[in-house]
């Protein structure tokens, strides 16, 4: 599995709009010049978002978008799957995946445990989250020689 530029992207999209005040509206020009990405492509990304109900927006020269919820109930899963779709390695394990061969699958064990993996990972890791480790003085994690 591989995340996509598009579900990247709205980590930090949401990430920016978690650090504005409470309410604030956010022009989607400022977090494009914020975060170097175009202006047009995050418009998209942010549709979806609002699609699923995890931003608002707020048209008008001072329009702009904000969280639709506080950002310690928002999680990382909610976002990706706005973005990205299942985040299931495999169809047969998605939501609503069916396969004609699951019964008798040698494989399908493994695909269903990394699923749960993924959803218990991102699943458990909130936006606040994310913001409060980017402001944090210290890595996440460090890398192994």
């Amino acid at each position: 599995m591989k995340i996509s530029t598009k579900g990247r992207y709205a980590l930090l999209l949401m990430g920016d709009l978690a650090r504005a005040q409470k309410g604030e509206l956010t022009p989607i020009k400022e977090i494009a010049n914020h975060q170097g990405i175009s202006e047009k492509y995050l418009e998209q990304i942010v549709r979806s978002l609002a699609k699923e109900g995890l931003v608002l927006s707020t048209r008008g020269s001072q329009g702009g978008y904000r969280l639709a919820a506080d950002p310690s109930s928002i999680t990382v899963g909610a976002i990706l799957r706005a973005t990205e779709g299942d985040l299931a390695p495999v169809s047969c394990v998605a939501d609503g995946g069916f396969c004609n061969h699951l019964a008798s699958c040698e494989t399908v064990f493994i695909w269903r445990k990394i699923k749960e993996a993924v959803d218990e990972v991102v699943d458990g890791i909130t936006l606040q989250d994310l913001v409060e480790q980017a402001s944090a003085s210290e890595p996440a994690f460090e890398l192994q020689a």
